[in-house]
């Protein structure tokens, strides 16, 4: 596949510089930053969570695990993670699992984990689990601009 259409449009639309990088097919976001050669903190990941207004994505980076109680308490919403099916109906042109962070390609809502914030470089699953997108993290912010920023995960590993 390499990038989703949806994002490579939203991307280039942004005029956005960015490139891929290829790597072995993996099954979640830390599989791929290793695969990659990347360092986790700098892989986001993203993870649906739905509420009873809709849906949002949640990012982290790979290395993190979401706490949902606080991120319950900071959207101020009863959330639940989100089924497969309801992720296919939203990312449809992405392969399960392979979610970008970039929800306004999708129109989602985003919140952004606060241990993303300050990275210089910021790498991401392009849409299937073959592909990573790096932009640097100026552009990463400028992507996911109007994305709340909170604090709601800790470190996995």
């Amino acid at each position: 596949m390499t990038i989703a259409n949806r994002l490579k449009d939203f991307i280039d639309g942004k005029g956005i510089s960015y490139d891929t990088v290829a790597h072995h097919r993996t099954s979640t976001s830390r599989q791929s930053a290793i695969a990659a050669h990347v360092p986790g903190s700098i892989m986001a990941k993203s993870v649906v969570v739905h509420h009873e207004l809709g849906y949002t994505l949640a990012v982290v980076p790979s290395t993190h695990r979401i706490e949902l109680g606080r991120l319950q308490d900071v959207m101020d919403k009863r959330l639940g993670l989100a089924s497969e099916d309801e992720v296919i109906s939203l990312f449809d042109d992405c392969d399960t699992g392979a979610i970008p962070p970039i929800g306004a390609a999708y129109d989602v809502p985003v919140i952004v984990d606060e241990s993303l914030g300050d990275a210089a470089d910021i790498y991401f699953e392009g849409g299937d689990h073959r592909t990573l997108v790096h932009v640097s993290g100026k552009d990463f912010r400028s992507l996911t601009m109007g994305a709340y920023q909170a604090s709601f995960s800790h470190p996995a590993y």
